[in-house]
């Protein structure tokens, strides 16, 4: 949640920032805001709403022209989206300017502190407490970056800071605890951000800052402390795609872009996963693979799309394994004082690597002495570099908030962390290995077949745009795709929907069955588990005959179906435990184009923010 912006070079700070800010929209925001440095002085601006109304507000009363400058997209926390509540914040005397990303948990006391001494704090918000302790400090040490320092370590909580001070004009410095911050280097500038996004046009030359860093940007240089003073170890990085990336191409929404992208993210997943002995290979492992041989009890903690992903591995974990295996939300797992020990390997799934839930319960497992694989997409991010592993989905950028191709890669990435468990612990041999890796190889053309024949399924969603509810069932690995159906058009249509275990209906919720009722009906494979098959045909006629509108997924070649579909989705016949990757699809359409029928707003759906980095 929230954009974060800085930027110190040559060019005009205000179009830089401005132009990143748009670039991270896709984060969710209530309110936005810049500051200036120029003539000696510091220039704010700042507006409930969306960008335009910022915009509007600078094209009414334009800041002066600098070099140096900071912005911010803000999702409420403390205080309502207001202009007063909105950031940059600023201290009294109008010298220093910050903005933040999460919660400083002992606000309350510093605040009270402040007015103590005097200041007049104009905000409900947490975040204005900083800029008049930075304010005070500097006064001390006239050094922005060890004011930063001295502020923070007394700061509770989770936060990213980024500040300007008018007597340091060709400064920009950051801090960070937890939630995320990366340093772009250009050539004679550097820029400061929540998401490399906001400066992918200008650089891609990159540091990802660590745990309790300050980062003080010049135009000639970057230098990184910890909050203790020290110098700090950095690891720069290069970003390997490009601004291109992360626009429509075309397409209406971002989501549509990133559902086409689904192909050939599944099969970037899979580059490189073989070595030349035939063997599986993850991106980073620092487990011995003695440790994983000693394994006893595998744990997925993972939140929404992510968490459905983890539902199905699993299946794949356990019947490639043979290893037990939990599933985990993330918010909830260290608060039920969890059983984990040195033979417990914790599965991380995260698709920004910043999700604040998932962080924390990582580093609980840690300290009980748990080895941390993580399952990413940001490389650089915090959950891959606090794990013992990580193997990253090479997914690229997905910038609608609600999740497509990430899920999709997240799937490819459980089952070759199954598969190298399996390989590791002989549980499967070479050539099945192999076998499956060659299925995964197939997917992505079975994607591209879905996708090709989406268009019954946009009609469909079209016709049901009026409804009010819509269920999911499903058996075996149909069931957390169910889950994920439904999550999909909860986030998008803001609909009530409900995924069902479909052998659960008659347990309770069959009395949800009504005239009319759109139920979307994930079907196994009849070839790969027949019992659950005919058991789920059953399912679909018990509705049916209480008046539900039967919508069915089923593979190619499943005639025992049609009898009772009232609309038939075919999908491309494929293993069991992989048929997740082709059911998922329709369901992401459908739910895509049903929101866009019902004029809601498909990329950045209401209340949600891509990444989630407060608890």
């Amino acid at each position: 949640m929230c954009g974060i912006v800085g930027y110190v070079g040559s060019q005009s700070a205000l179009e830089i920032v401005t132009a990143g800010l748009k670039r991270l929209e896709y984060r969710g925001y209530d309110s936005a805001g810049v500051a200036v440095l120029a003539d000696g002085g510091l220039a704010a601006a700042k507006k409930a709403g969306k960008l335009l109304n910022l915009e509007k507000e600078l094209v009414d009363r334009p800041l002066p022209t600098g070099t140096t400058g900071i912005g911010h997209t803000r999702w409420a926390t403390h205080g309502g989206p207001t202009d007063a509540n909105a950031h940059p914040h600023l201290d009294n005397a109008g010298r220093v300017a910050v903005v933040h990303n999460g919660i400083i948990e002992n606000f309350a006391a510093l605040r009270t502190e402040l007015a103590e001494r005097g200041h007049e704090l104009a905000s409900e918000t947490d975040t204005e407490v900083v800029a008049h302790l930075l304010a005070e400090e500097f006064s001390s040490c006239a050094d922005l970056a060890e004011a930063m320092r001295l502020v923070c370590r007394r700061l509770e909580g989770a936060f990213t800071l980024v500040a300007v001070h008018a007597d340091e004009p060709d400064v920009v410095v950051g801090a960070r605890r937890n939630s995320p911050l990366v340093v772009g280097v250009g050539e004679g500038e550097a820029f400061l951000a929540s998401d490399v996004a906001a400066f992918i046009d200008h650089t891609r030359s990159a540091i990802e800052l660590g745990q309790d860093q300050v980062v003080e940007l010049r135009r000639d240089g970057v230098t990184v402390t910890g909050f203790d003073g020290r110098a700090a170890d950095v690891r720069p990085y290069h970003v390997d795609w490009d601004a291109s990336a992360a626009e429509k191409g075309g397409y209406d929404y971002f989501m549509l872009k990133e559902i086409a992208e689904q192909p050939k993210a599944v099969a970037d997943t899979l580059l490189g996963r073989i070595d030349a002995a035939g063997s599986l290979t993850l991106d980073e492992v620092r487990i011995p693979a003695g440790v994983l041989r000693e394994v006893d009890k595998i744990v997925v903690v993972a939140c929404g799309t992510a968490f459905h992903a983890g539902l199905i591995a699993k299946y794949a974990i356990e019947h490639w394994t043979r290893i037990p295996c939990e599933v985990e939300l993330a918010s909830e797992f260290r608060y039920r004082d969890p059983i984990l020990d040195q033979q417990t390997l914790v599965i991380a799934i995260s698709q920004s690597g910043e999700t604040m839930d998932t962080l924390m319960a990582l580093r609980h497992a840690r300290e009980q002495g748990a080895k941390v694989l993580a399952i990413c997409n940001t490389n650089g991010s915090t959950i891959p570099r606090e794990s013992d592993a990580v193997l990253y989905t090479h997914a690229g950028p997905e910038v609608a908030v609600a999740s497509t191709k990430a899920f999709l890669t997240q799937l490819v990435a459980c089952y070759l962390v199954a598969l190298y468990l399996g390989q590791v612990r002989g549980t499967k041999w070479g050539d099945e290995i192999h076998a499956v890796i060659r299925d995964l190889a197939h997917i992505g053309g079975e994607v591209e077949r879905v996708l090709e024949t989406m268009e019954p399924v946009r009609a469909l969603a079209r016709s049901l745009a009026h409804k009010n509810t819509v269920l999911f069932l499903g058996r075996h690995v149909g069931y957390p795709v169910a889950l994920e159906g439904a999550l999909k058009l909860k986030e998008l249509a803001y609909m009530h929907a409900e995924g069902f275990a479909a052998g659960e209906l008659k347990h309770g919720p069959i009395a949800l069955i009504e005239d009319d009722l759109p139920v979307v009906v994930v079907v196994p494979s009849p070839r790969g588990r027949s019992v659950l098959h005919d058991k789920i045909v059953s399912n679909i006629q018990e509705i049916r005959a209480r008046g539900a509108r039967t919508i069915v997924i089923a593979e190619e070649g499943d005639e025992a179906v049609v009898p009772y579909a009232d609309h038939l989705i075919r999908i491309p016949a494929t293993p069991t435990l992989l048929q997740p990757l082709v059911a998922t699809v329709p369901l992401q359409v459908f739910a895509c184009e049903l929101a866009t029928a019902r004029g809601n707003e498909v990329d950045q759906p209401r209340n949600l923010a891509k990444s989630v980095t407060v608890e």
